[in-house]
C-alpha cells in the first residue's frame, strides 16, 4: 500500500519542482497561474529559435551560420548573437567563440592568421575579417554558355583561377572533373545570388573584398596589401621576411622603378610609395578624379574599385598583345563569399571604363566586328576624322575597336602627317620627321613596340662637342657652360613666378638680359670657346622649342614641365615611326587626296565638304590638322570658331625645324666619335647657331654609313631659299671642318626636308609665343557642342611637340566621342 502511495505522489510531481513539492490538491488559482507560465515559456523558446541578425536593415529573417566550426554551431537555429558579414552571410556566437576564445580549439588557427595579417596589413585583424578571409565559402559561376548560374563551393574547396575558368554545375573538385549528372545546370540558383546586384546589398557589406593572389601583387609589393585591395594573408602579398613594413618601404625608396620579372622594363603603371612625377602612372591606393566622377559610389570606401582596377591594369601589362575582355579577368578574381559575384559584375563596368579612357586595350590592337571592345550601346555613332597623322589614326583605331563607324579624310597622298620615313637608304630607316622617343617609361610608343615585337635603341649620353678645325672640346668646358646655361634658365624660372601674361617677354631677350647682368655682377669673363659652347646650348634650346628664341615665351616656354613627363631612356626608333603608324592604320577606312575645305555643324548633323565638292554627312567630326593650317583658316567652320578658340590658336607658334640625312661610302667618323650615338658641332659664331648643330649616327650597329643632322632657329630661314644641293654643300663644309684631320668622302645619297613648304603641314611642332600660355592647348582641345572635336600635338598641354602627345590626344578625343 505504501509503495503505491509513493508512486502516486511522484506521478503528481512535475519534473522541475523542488523537493518541497506542491500538495496533491492545488487550488484553481494556482493551476491557472502554472498554465500561464508554461505558455510564456513556449513563446520564449519560439523567440530564441528565430533570433534576428545584429545588423539593422539586414533582410535575413532566419540567419544560417556558414562557418559550422564549433561543435555546438547554431546552424539555422538559436544563438545569442548573429554576426553579420553581408545580407545572406552570418556566423553564430558559438563559432565566434570557437576561434576567439583562448581555450577553444580554433583559437590557434585564428591567432596564426592574425600574426600574418598584422605583419603584412594595415587594417585591424578582427574576428569578422578572419571569417571573411578564411571561412566564407567561395562562389563560382558555371562556364556553360547557356547556364551561367552561380554555385557555392563546399567549405574545404579552395578556388583557383583554373577552377573558375573551367567550372560547370555539378563538377566534382576533389579528385576528378566528372560531373554528377547531366541535369545539374537545371538546379535552381541560390536565391541570395539575385540580391547581390542590388545597390543596398553592397551598402550592407561589413568588409570590402580583398583579393587573394592578385596578379597585381608583384607590382605592389611596397604597399600594404589591404590598402590596394589585396588580402594580407596571401603568400603573394607577404613582405620581405624578418623586415618591418617601415624597413621594407625604406628599402624600396632606393629602388623606385620596381619592375616585374619577365615584363618590359618600360611598363611601370603604378607609382611606388614616395614616388611622383612619372607620366601615365596611377596611385594604386587612391582613385583618380575621373574615376571618382564615373564611380561616385566608391568615394567613401574605394577598396573594391582599387582591387579590380589594379588587377585589370596588371593583367593588361602582363599581356598587352591581346584584347583584355571580361572573360579573361573573371577567373583571376579570387575572393571568398557572395561578394565575388559583385566583384565580377563591377569588374565589367570598370574594364569598359578603362578601355574607353585608353588605359588598357589600346595601341595597335585590332579587333574583329564580333569582338568590339565596348558594348552595343556605344556603337550607334558615325565619325569623320580630318587628317591621318598620329592623332587621327590613334582616334580612328580606338573608335573602330569600340565598334563606332569611322572614316578618315586625308589631304595628302600618304598617311602619317609629320611622321614620314625614308626607307631608300641602304639597310637603315631615316625619319624625315620624328624618330626619337623621349622618355620610354609608360610611353605608349614603348607599348606599341612591345605589341609589334620591335626593339628600340637606347641613346647614350656621350656627345662630344667638336669645334671647326677638328678639335674635340674639353668636357670640363662643356660641363661648366652647361651649368651656367641651366643657371640662366633657373633665373628665368624665378623671374616668371609673379609675372602675368601681359608682363611676358621673349625668352631670348630675357636670357641675354640675365647673361649680361651675370657678367657685370660676377666679373667673370668667358673665353671665346666658352662663348661658342654657350651658343651650342642655345641652339639645342631652339631645337627643343622649334623656333628662334626671340619668338618664344619666357614665361611659358616649358609650360608642360609642370606636369609629370615620361621618364627613362631616350631611344631611337630604328625601324621608324611609320612601322607603328602603318599598323595603326591597318583595316581602317582612309580616303587619301581628300582635303577638307569646310565643316558645317549648324544643323543636327555635321556636313564636311572636301576639295572635289563631295559633301559627307556625319554625327561627329574630329579635326586633327596641324596648328599652322588652323592659323591660316585652311578649313572654314560654320558657325565660325569662337574668339576664345581663335585667340588660343594664334597664341601658339608653328615651329619649324628641318633635317638633312647623308649616306657615305664608309664610316669616316668612327675613330673620332668612338661609338657615341651623336656628336655636337660648336658654331663658329652666333649667326651660324642652329646650322647642323648635332649629327646622329643612324645605324647603332655600325654597319651602315648614315648621318642625320638638324637645322633650327634662324638657320631654318637661312636655308629656306637654298636648293637641296646648296644645303648639302653647306653641310659638307661643316663636316669637313669637324673632321679636318682626315678626308671626308662625298655622300652617295642624301635628302633635305622642306616641312615649312608642305601645303598640308607647314610646320614641325608647336611652341608658346611671347604673351601666350599653356592654357591655349586646353582651349584648342575643347569640343564644340559635342559635335566638333580637336586633336593633335597642339591640343596636348601635357605632351606637346611629340608623336606621343599627338597619339595620346587622339586617344583622349576617342574617349570623349564614345562617351557623348
Amino acid at each position: 500500500m505504501s509503495t503505491g502511495r509513493v508512486r502516486t505522489k511522484k506521478k503528481a510531481c512535475s519534473s522541475d519542482q523542488s523537493p518541497d513539492n506542491l500538495p496533491l490538491r492545488s487550488s484553481g488559482r494556482q493551476v491557472k497561474k502554472k498554465a500561464a507560465e508554461a505558455a510564456d515559456d513556449d513563446d520564449e523558446a519560439s523567440e530564441k529559435k528565430y533570433r534576428k541578425c545584429e545588423k539593422a536593415g539586414c533582410t535575413a529573417t532566419c540567419p544560417v551560420c556558414f562557418a559550422s566550426a564549433a561543435e555546438r554551431c547554431a546552424k539555422n537555429g538559436y544563438t545569442s548573437r548573429w554576426y553579420h558579414l553581408s545580407c545572406g552571410e552570418h556566423f553564430c556566437n558559438e563559432c565566434f567563440d570557437h576561434y576567439y576564445r583562448s581555450h577553444k580549439d580554433g583559437y590557434e588557427k585564428y591567432t596564426a592568421w592574425k600574426r600574418i595579417w598584422t605583419s603584412n596589413g594595415k587594417s585591424e585583424p578582427s574576428p569578422k575579417a578572419f571569417m571573411a578571409d578564411q571561412q566564407l565559402p567561395y562562389w563560382v559561376q558555371c562556364t556553360k554558355p547557356d547556364c551561367g548560374k552561380w554555385r557555392q563551393l563546399t567549405k574545404e574547396i579552395q578556388l583557383t583561377p583554373q577552377i573558375a575558368k573551367t567550372y560547370r554545375c555539378g563538377m566534382k573538385l576533389n579528385n576528378s572533373t566528372k560531373t554528377e549528372g547531366s541535369d545539374q545546370c537545371s538546379m535552381p540558383e541560390d536565391l541570395r545570388v539575385a540580391e547581390v546586384s542590388d545597390h543596398w546589398w553592397y551598402s550592407m557589406l561589413i568588409l570590402p573584398p580583398l583579393l587573394k593572389d592578385s596578379v597585381a601583387a608583384p607590382f605592389l609589393a611596397a604597399y600594404y596589401p589591404d590598402c590596394v585591395g589585396m588580402s594580407p594573408s596571401c603568400t603573394s602579398t607577404n613582405r620581405l621576411p624578418g623586415e618591418s613594413n617601415l624597413v621594407k618601404l625604406e628599402h624600396l625608396k632606393s629602388v623606385p622603378n620596381l619592375t616585374v620579372a619577365g615584363m618590359n622594363k618600360y611598363f611601370q603603371p603604378f607609382y611606388q610609395p614616395n614616388e611622383c612625377g612619372k607620366a601615365l602612372c596611377v596611385r594604386p591606393d587612391v582613385m583618380e578624379l575621373d574615376e571618382l566622377y564615373e564611380f561616385p559610389e566608391y568615394s567613401r570606401d574605394p577598396t573594391m574599385y582599387l582591387a579590380l582596377r589594379n588587377l585589370i591594369l596588371a593583367l593588361w601589362y602582363t599581356n598587352c598583345k591581346e584584347a583584355l575582355t571580361p572573360q579573361k579577368c573573371i577567373h583571376h578574381i579570387i575572393v571568398r563569399g557572395l561578394v565575388r559575384i559583385r566583384c565580377v559584375q563591377e569588374m565589367e563596368r570598370i574594364l569598359y571604363f578603362m578601355t574607353r579612357k585608353g588605359l588598357i586595350n589600346t595601341g595597335i590592337l585590332s579587333v574583329s566586328p564580333d569582338q568590339y571592345l565596348l558594348p552595343k550601346e556605344y556603337h550607334n555613332k558615325s565619325v569623320i576624322i580630318v587628317g591621318a597623322g598620329a592623332a587621327g589614326l590613334a582616334a580612328a583605331r580606338q573608335l573602330h575597336n569600340f565598334g563606332i563607324k569611322v572614316i578618315i579624310l586625308e589631304a595628302k597622298d600618304r598617311i602619317g602627317g609629320r611622321v614620314w620615313d625614308d626607307k631608300t637608304f641602304k639597310g637603315v630607316t631615316v625619319g624625315r620627321g620624328a624618330q626619337i622617343v623621349n622618355g620610354c617609361v609608360n610611353n605608349p610608343m614603348a607599348l606599341m613596340c612591345e605589341q609589334l615585337g620591335i626593339k628600340m635603341h637606347k641613346l647614350g649620353e656621350k656627345c662630344d662637342l667638336i669645334q671647326e678645325g677638328g678639335r674635340i672640346t674639353d668636357p670640363t668646358i662643356d660641363k661648366r657652360m652647361d651649368f651656367h646655361f641651366n643657371a640662366i634658365l633657373d633665373v628665368v624660372s624665378e623671374w616668371r613666378k609673379d609675372k602675368t601674361q601681359h608682363q611676358d617677354v621673349p625668352l631670348g631677350e630675357k636670357i641675354q638680359e640675365i647673361y649680361k647682368a651675370f657678367i657685370q655682377e660676377s666679373g667673370i669673363q668667358f673665353s671665346e670657346l666658352e662663348e661658342k659652347v654657350l651658343q651650342f646650348h642655345l641652339s639645342n634650346l631652339e631645337y627643343a622649342c622649334g623656333s628662334n628664341l626671340s619668338q618664344v615665351s619666357a614665361r611659358s616656354w616649358d609650360h608642360n614641365e609642370f606636369f609629370a613627363q615620361f621618364a627613362g631612356d631616350h631611344t631611337l626608333l630604328t625601324v621608324g615611326y611609320s612601322t607603328v603608324i602603318d599598323k595603326l592604320a591597318e583595316g581602317l577606312d582612309i580616303r587619301l587626296n581628300f582635303p577638307v575645305q569646310s565643316i558645317d555643324y549648324s544643323g543636327e548633323e555635321v556636313q564636311v565638304t572636301t576639295g572635289d565638292g563631295t559633301v559627307w554627312t556625319t554625327q561627329k567630326v574630329l579635326v586633327t590638322v596641324p596648328l599652322a593650317l588652323l592659323q591660316k583658316n585652311a578649313i572654314q567652320f560654320n558657325p565660325p570658331l569662337s574668339e576664345k578658340k581663335i585667340k588660343a590658336i594664334n597664341s601658339l607658334g608653328a615651329g619649324v625645324i628641318e633635317k638633312i640625312a647623308l649616306q657615305f661610302p664608309y664610316r669616316f667618323w668612327d675613330s673620332k666619335i668612338q661609338g657615341a650615338d651623336f656628336f655636337g658641332h660648336v658654331p663658329p659664331n652666333s649667326s651660324q647657331r642652329g646650322l647642323f648643330s648635332v649629327f646622329y649616327d643612324m645605324d647603332p650597329e655600325g654597319k651602315q654609313s648614315i648621318l642625320m643632322s638638324v637645322v633650327t632657329g634662324d638657320a631654318v630661314t637661312t636655308i629656306k631659299n637654298l636648293d637641296d644641293k646648296q644645303v648639302l654643300q653647306q653641310c659638307m663644309t661643316v663636316l669637313r671642318e669637324l673632321f679636318k684631320e682626315q678626308e671626308v668622302p662625298d655622300p652617295v645619297k642624301f635628302f633635305v626636308t622642306r616641312w615649312s613648304k608642305d601645303p598640308w603641314l607647314q610646320m614641325a611642332y608647336s611652341f608658346v609665343k611671347t604673351g601666350g600660355s599653356g592654357e591655349a592647348y586646353d582651349i584648342i582641345a575643347e569640343d564644340i557642342q559635342g559635335k566638333i572635336f580637336f586633336a593633335g600635338e597642339a591640343t596636348n598641354r601635357h605632351f606637346p611637340q611629340t608623336v606621343t602627345g599627338a597619339y595620346l590626344s587622339g586617344v583622349r578625343e576617342a574617349s570623349k566621342i564614345a562617351a557623348f
